[in-house]
Parts: structure tokens; sequence; C-alpha cells
């Protein structure tokens, strides 16, 4: 499976934070979908790429809302990865899989009272839809065999590791806890084992 096209894009977030990005696409992925690889700091130097799969949320990372903390991880994730070399992964996976409408469905379940996975399952889907064989697909195309991973949630780890990527590390990422979205953090921890230290954000 190749690589389709690299480009530079220079990148600049709200808070000021600025580098550059060679943006990879790729051909045959295994669902079809448009994913993204970005290519951040100095990657070639990199004993073992430091990697980012970051799943989707237009409402999180485009607009800012704060039911989610997708936003923050986002920004954090990109300066972790520029300042270390490796690559970010952009998965169109939004609402863990379930897509963006079905998504606002289950926001609207959980302002009745439901948590976010209560939400999914009243509306017919897992807790977590989520595959990274495409993931796998990609980093295999950009020679990434081994990777530390920056992440809070255990699935993803495992998934890569059964699709034959070596994790040599699990690093997790910031808590980017508020008002509107401590209930949603407190969900990931007690239903799927997030690594999540909500009592640093108290």
């Amino acid at each position: 499976m190749p690589v389709r096209t690299r480009v530079t894009v220079p990148l600049e977030f709200a808070d000021g934070f600025r580098t550059t990005a060679e943006v990879i696409t790729f051909t045959g992925l295994v669902d079809g979908k448009e994913h993204l690889a970005l290519a951040l700091g100095d990657v070639d130097g990199a004993e073992v790429p430091l990697v980012r799969m970051h799943s989707e949320c237009m409402t999180g990372d485009v607009f800012g809302s704060q039911r989610c903390d997708c936003g923050p991880q986002l920004r954090e994730a990109v300066e972790q990865i520029a300042e270390t070399g490796g690559y970010l992964l952009y998965l169109r996976q939004e609402g863990r899989g379930i897509g963006l409408y079905a998504k606002l469905d289950a926001y609207a379940l959980q302002d009745l009272g439901m948590d976010t996975y209560e939400a999914n399952r009243a509306l017919g889907h897992a807790d977590d839809e989520r595959d990274y064989s495409a993931a796998a697909q990609m980093l295999t195309a950009l020679g990434a065999g081994a990777v530390d991973l920056l992440t809070n949630n255990p699935d993803k780890s495992r998934q890569l590791r059964d699709l034959g990527i070596q994790v040599r590390s699990v690093r997790p990422t910031g808590v980017h806890a508020s008002a509107a979205n401590v209930s949603y953090l407190q969900a990931k921890v007690a239903h799927t084992q997030h690594t999540i230290d909500l009592a640093s954000a108290s």
C-alpha cells in the first residue's frame, strides 16, 4: 500500500503555536477512507517515532466544543510530536466510529442523563466501533514498524500490537478536564479503562 502524496503545510494554532507538517496521503487503505498522516519534527532522527492516532472530532477539533477533550489533545499531540519527531495519524472515525450525526444524537441522549457509552448503546452502537487496521497500514507504509504511542486508551495499543506494530512504550496525554467534560472523562475511565488521572485536574 503506497504513499499517494506528500505536501508541506505550515500550521498555526489559536494560541499562536506554530510548526510545519508534511501531510501524507495513501492509496488502498483497507476501509477506503481518506485518513492523513502528519509527519512532525525530525522523524528521521527519532530512534522510534512518537505516534498519536487521533480520531476526527469536528465539534472539538474545529469548533472548540467543551463537551470532549479532543481539541486540546490534538493541540498537545502536535507539539509533543514536533519536539520528538513522529507522526500524527488523523483518522476519519468521528464519534468513536459511529459518525457525526450519530454522535450528535448521542449528545442529545446525554442531555437526558445518559453517559457517552450508554447513549451509544441506546442508539444501537457499540461502546467503541473504531478499527485501527488502516492506521497500521499507514505506519507500515511509512516504515514505522515500531512506535512510541501517545494515548490514554489501552485499546489503541492493544489493536496496534495485534496488527503487527511494535508499541515500545505508551505515553499518556495530559488531562484536559473542564466543567463541561468531566463526566465524559469519568465515563471513559469507568467503561474503557482510559488512563486519565482526574484527581490531578481537581
